[in-house]
């Protein structure tokens, strides 16, 4: 009876040591993976941020905006509007 106890302890603490191994190997994987996988997220949007010198470049203006932008701007309305304090 105490043999079978013994052993049944053993299997016990074997199979717990093992499960233990195994899910650490997996969440370093997963850990990894999601570093990597940030570490890249982090790098495109530093290749896609705007210069840092300040200057922005205009490639192409549609036609139409042009003539319609030129159109509107005349002077402006006047709106009156009252202060109010909170």
């Amino acid at each position: 009876m105490v043999k079978a106890l013994v052993i049944i302890l053993g299997v016990g603490w074997l199979l717990g040591q093992l499960i233990r191994y195994f899910l650490r190997s997996k969440l370093a994987k997963f850990a990894q993976q999601v570093n990597e996988a940030a570490r890249e997220h982090q790098q495109a949007q530093q290749r896609n941020t705007a210069p840092k010198s300040g200057n922005v470049n205009v490639d192409h203006i549609p036609e139409n905006f042009k003539s319609k932008r030129s159109k509107e701007i005349k002077g402006g309305d006047y709106v009156d509007y009252e202060e109010v304090k909170d």
